[in-house]
């Protein structure tokens, strides 16, 4: 490695994508070893689709039934795969969110290969622990009615957004759709 090299990462850590990026200067070779890594994946957001509230309905209807108001309903070309709602207090398991019991629920049955490229309904916008496992499945779509924010003034939040936890994985691509009937979802608290 050449000394302009190793001052280089020295200053820059040990990223030699960086180092080398910056050694290159512009170009396309420069601009490319220079990309963010999370450039190839990441969230495009996009408005509703006519049926997005068919099936919003569904997951606050499971959501209506769960220790927390929170359902879950997952879709492939207009057929239900799968449901699920929070469980946590039931089950005694903190993992048990709406998004992780349909998610479960779907492999316990089928080869998690099908989830890749299905659309997940959720009444409320997941936590950093339900997003990754979204992305880590595959799902090319999510939906969900209330948001981070909006869930945070009905109970304590991890404020991390589905996008900024899907802009964090270079790995996965997936359209995000939000504030599907909100107002419906959050109408499950107690007040």
């Amino acid at each position: 490695m050449s000394t302009r090299c190793r001052g280089l990462t020295q200053v820059l850590g040990n990223d030699r994508r960086q180092a080398l990026a910056m050694l290159l200067g512009g170009g396309l070779a420069g601009a490319a070893l220079g990309a963010p890594r999370q450039a190839f994946g990441g969230a495009t957001l996009m408005a509703p689709f006519p049926g997005d509230e068919h099936f919003m309905r569904m997951a606050i209807a499971e959501a209506a039934r769960a220790d927390l108001p929170f359902g879950t309903v997952i879709v492939r070309d207009g057929d239900v795969l799968s449901t699920g709602r929070n469980l946590g207090r039931t089950t005694n398991d903190p993992t048990a969110h709406g998004e992780m019991v349909a998610i479960r629920r779907f492999v316990a049955v089928r080869p998690a290969a099908e989830l890749q490229g299905t659309t997940l309904y959720t009444s409320g916008e997941p936590c950093p622990m339900c997003m990754s496992a979204i992305l880590w499945c595959g799902i090319g779509r999510l939906v969900f009615a209330a948001s981070i924010d909006e869930l945070a003034t009905e109970l304590g939040q991890i404020m991390l957004t589905s996008r900024q936890v899907a802009d964090a994985a270079p790995f996965a691509a997936i359209t995000i759709t939000g504030g599907v009937l909100s107002a419906e979802a959050l109408a499950l608290f107690p007040k």
